[in-house]
């Protein structure tokens, strides 16, 4: 009898410690998610911290609540006005915002609000470090072949809506250093040098930020631009 309560306080004991442990961890799990914000699922989306375990989610979500998007760019201290909803049908754009300060060339496209909050949060995290790591220079304009345009995909008269058709697209063509340093898509991808080795960091950090990355490793028509786009489909392409 003695023997079985003390395989029975024993047991006890055990529970005891490893809900304590339990608490422990948990315990500290919540201080170290609040101490990094970027991994911690519950914690509001800023595009000034680190790239973390649920960035890539938090930017997904910002597709279909345009109202979470814009409180994102405010939190984030990025400039931007929000515009009328306009267009019909497929070329219905509701969320359509202008980013104030972005280095783009033309200046100040209108944009989806998901697609300003992933183009802010690439040029931050992967196209202006790679510029400084490569080449010691920062970025003073990335050159773009537009963003909205009422059409299908590659311009035929059937089939799917484009991205650009609701602002939801944006097309890169180059980059210039402010050493006047101009990083062409068409001339500069293939190849070997610094040239070539940004570009594919720049496409590659692409990948964490937008839903749809295509480069001109992906099909001929996109030899001159990087295709970038936050379509709401489940899985989209990175190339």
């Amino acid at each position: 009898m003695e023997f079985s309560r003390a395989i029975g306080a024993f047991r006890l004991d055990r529970a005891l410690l490893a809900l304590l442990l339990l608490a422990a961890l948990g315990t500290a799990g919540r201080a170290w998610l609040h101490d990094h914000p970027q991994h911690n699922p519950w914690a509001p989306l800023n595009l000034n911290h680190p790239e973390g375990w649920a960035t890539q989610r938090k930017l997904a979500s910002l597709r279909s609540d345009p109202a979470e998007c814009r409180a994102v760019l405010e939190r984030s201290g990025v400039e931007f006005a929000s515009l009328d909803p306009a267009g019909e049908g497929a070329c219905r754009r509701e969320n359509r915002v202008v980013l104030a300060e972005a280095p783009l060339s033309p200046a100040q496209p209108e944009t989806s609000c998901a697609t300003a909050a992933a183009l802010e949060y690439w040029l931050k995290h992967g196209v202006r470090p790679a510029a400084q790591d490569i080449f010691g220079s920062s970025i003073a304009r990335i050159e773009h072949l537009g963003t909205y345009s009422c059409r299908r995909l590659y311009g035929r008269d059937t089939g799917r809506w484009s991205e650009h058709a609701s602002g939801n697209a944006i097309d890169v063509s180059a980059f210039v250093l402010e050493d006047g340093q101009r990083i062409s898509i068409l001339s500069d991808w293939s190849g070997e040098g610094d040239e070539v080795a940004f570009l594919r960091r720049a496409r590659n950090s692409a990948c964490d930020a937008f839903a749809t990355v295509l480069s001109p490793d992906y099909n001929e028509a996109h030899a001159d631009h990087l295709h970038l786009d936050q379509q709401g489909r489940m899985w989209g392409v990175c190339s």
